[in-house]
């Protein structure tokens, strides 16, 4: 894979960047800043180095149209600030905006051009419509840096096709996360411990087929436990279940045993009697969750203490811990101790560090999760800032962003 350190001086040159600022949004304010730190180092490398920096990046998914709440014209200031320089912004994309915003690029200046999503072709399946407006980014630009690893696994024409048409590098935290993610798959440090969280077996499918290859302990957490509990055969009152995974879930009991894996399921649960912050919670196990008093009406919102505690020592005892997805329902401070207990032992398992020890939160909702609960990003090896790019690099696959830059 092809990186800045051989794109030779980059001093005038204008370098189209893709970022990742897919930022959560809350009437305008940015509540999770993590993807905008993330991308400051790079682009304060370039401009430290004389380049002219175009941004660009998307907000949600506004499917091709114009949508004002998902405009990137609140990040400009705040990627300033990480950046610690000035950030213009140009309101298009490919328009006369963002031609005359380049235009007026100096030496080391950057700016930031409008919603990449807010032009239907960026992310349009047909081969010709994402190739007419990787043209036009390319007019802006003379060299392409991928810096947004939340997309690779996209093929967009800001993350794919317009790789084809510039000398294209991938940025530091492109690098980095590949680095990581690396390790992961294919040099794990033992004993190797992955906590697996979230809502539905069904999103983690082949995550679980590769890891089931790699890792010693899968401990699995979060509303996709109760799939495993209930394909157990314990009755799991109106707690989260596809019940079309019930056999799947069985066959990785059955290879994890076979392979020498420890699943690690929860043993207790803390239930709810119904789905809200304030809800009545008690703990039951995991043998009895229609237990009283909410019986066969209640629901699981987070994995009880006995479990947290058990989780948390394959933790601390492993040499490489990967992490994706919180245990319950975080948002709501009841429910919240199962996630802060995995995020705590991470940050032991981190401290030191160790040689050859790497602690990964595998972006997404449990990067969202570490931050609302008060923990700050040094305190782990590495946040990723790809939830499904994360997932789908570990799985194996070919991601189309990357594939692209080797060369």
């Amino acid at each position: 894979m092809k990186t800045l350190e051989s794109a030779g001086p980059l001093a005038g040159r204008r370098v189209l960047v893709r970022s990742d600022l897919n930022v959560p949004m809350d009437a305008g304010r940015i509540t999770d800043p993590g993807r905008i730190t993330a991308s400051a180092p790079t682009l304060r490398r370039l401009a430290e180095a004389g380049a002219r920096v175009i941004v660009v990046a998307h907000l949600g998914r506004p499917k091709g149209q114009v949508v004002d709440e998902l405009s990137l014209a609140p990040v400009a200031p705040a990627l300033a600030e990480a950046v610690g320089r000035e950030v213009a912004f140009a309101a298009d994309t490919v328009g006369p905006q963002a031609h005359a915003a380049v235009a007026a690029l100096g030496d080391g200046g950057i700016v930031l051009l409008e919603n990449l999503r807010f032009d239907p072709r960026e992310t349009s399946k047909d081969d010709a419509e994402r190739a007419e407006f990787a043209d036009q980014l390319a007019e802006l630009a003379d060299v392409f840096v991928s810096d947004g690893f939340g997309v690779v696994h996209r093929r967009q024409a800001s993350v794919y096709d317009i790789a084809t048409r510039l000398p294209a590098y991938a940025g530091d935290l492109v690098s980095a996360e590949v680095e990581v993610s690396t390790r992961l798959l294919e040099d794990p440090a033992r004993p190797y411990a992955v906590v697996l969280g979230g809502s539905k077996v069904s999103d983690k499918l082949g995550v679980i087929d590769s890891l089931l290859e790699r890792a010693d302990t899968l401990a699995i957490g979060g509303g996709m436990a109760f799939t495993f509990l209930a394909a157990q055969g314990h009755a799991i009152g109106r707690s989260l279940v596809e019940s079309d995974q019930l056999e799947t879930a069985r066959g990785y009991l059955r290879k994890a045993a076979e392979r020498g894996v420890e699943i690690l399921l929860p043993t207790d649960i803390v239930m709810a009697a119904s789905f809200a912050a304030d809800a009545e919670h008690w703990v039951a196990p995991a043998d009895a969750l229609e237990s009283t008093p909410g019986g066969a009406e209640a629901l699981g919102l987070d994995i009880g203490p006995e479990t947290a505690a058990a989780f948390a020592a394959r933790i601390t005892a492993a040499r490489m811990v990967f992490w994706n997805g919180p245990m319950g329902v975080f948002e709501f401070p009841a429910f919240s101790a199962g996630t802060r207990a995995v995020a705590e032992a991470l940050t032991t398992a981190h401290g030191g560090p160790e040689a050859g020890r790497l602690t990964v939160v595998g972006g997404g909702d449990s990067a969202a999760a570490v931050r609302t609960l008060g923990f700050s990003d040094d305190q782990f090896g590495h946040i990723s800032t790809g939830g499904g790019a994360s997932l789908e690099f570990l799985e194996g696959r070919t991601l189309p962003g990357l594939d692209v830059l080797e060369g």
